[in-house]
């Protein structure tokens, strides 16, 4: 691996552990329309498409309403998630010092990525940013936009950070280095071995040790 002169984080699960928070704000948002509980396990299985796609998934009859009351809990209950992992903060401001380009990928949608980037203050370390789709997973395609928005860095000197198995596919899809990002409570650490990575971390800290010598 070439000098890493670009870094592409996911959201969920890479640089905070929001994924708690956005099933409570789906629950909430969801089970007055529909008259019913909703489990944790019908929630992801619509994952992959934007916030707007679970909506459309489980409250398609609802959906405008769906929308407008998800956003109104996933700020309102952002206290749930209060902070970025321990040691990104850090992490982004040693790749920012060193010229470090830095992007966002996620397949979360625009206002929620803006609620959760505003709420944790590093928004501006992001350029560009490339939210999700409501019509399915965007994440190759994402990863070519950020590429095409850097003007073609050498690809070797590019790594996407990512917690899910699917980041690994749409990096190897586009032919960039990948990391896979195992520190979250929520990480499934054999599925991302599976999925091959280039490296696997369980904590920040190792990957930070990492990083900041290969830049």
């Amino acid at each position: 691996m070439k000098k890493i002169k670009g870094v592409i984080f996911d959201l969920d699960g890479t640089l905070a552990n929001t994924l708690p928070l956005c099933i409570s704000a789906f629950r909430k948002s969801i089970e007055p329309l529909i008259n019913r509980e909703v489990s944790d396990q019908e929630i992801i299985a619509t994952f992959g498409p934007s916030e707007e796609g679970t909506i459309m998934a489980l409250a398609a009859d609802h959906y405008e309403k769906g929308i407008a009351d998800y956003l109104y809990y996933y700020k309102s209950l952002h206290a749930m998630c209060p902070n970025v992992f321990e040691g990104i903060s850090d992490l982004l401001l040693g790749l920012k010092n060193r010229s470090v380009r830095i992007a966002m990928v996620t397949g979360q949608g625009k206002y929620s990525t803006d609620i959760s980037l505003d709420y944790f203050g590093v928004r501006s370390f992001f350029e560009p940013i490339e939210t999700g789709s409501p019509l399915g997973p965007r994440k190759a395609e994402g990863i070519r936009c950020v590429l095409e928005k850097w003007q073609h860095p050498n690809k070797d000197e590019t790594i996407y950070v990512g917690d899910a198995p699917g980041d690994i596919l749409a990096s190897r899809e586009v032919g960039i280095n990948v990391i896979a990002a195992a520190w979250a409570q929520t990480a499934e650490v054999e599925k991302l071995e599976k999925s091959e990575p280039d490296k696997l971390f369980c904590s920040v800290t190792d990957f930070s040790n990492w990083l900041l010598t290969r830049i």
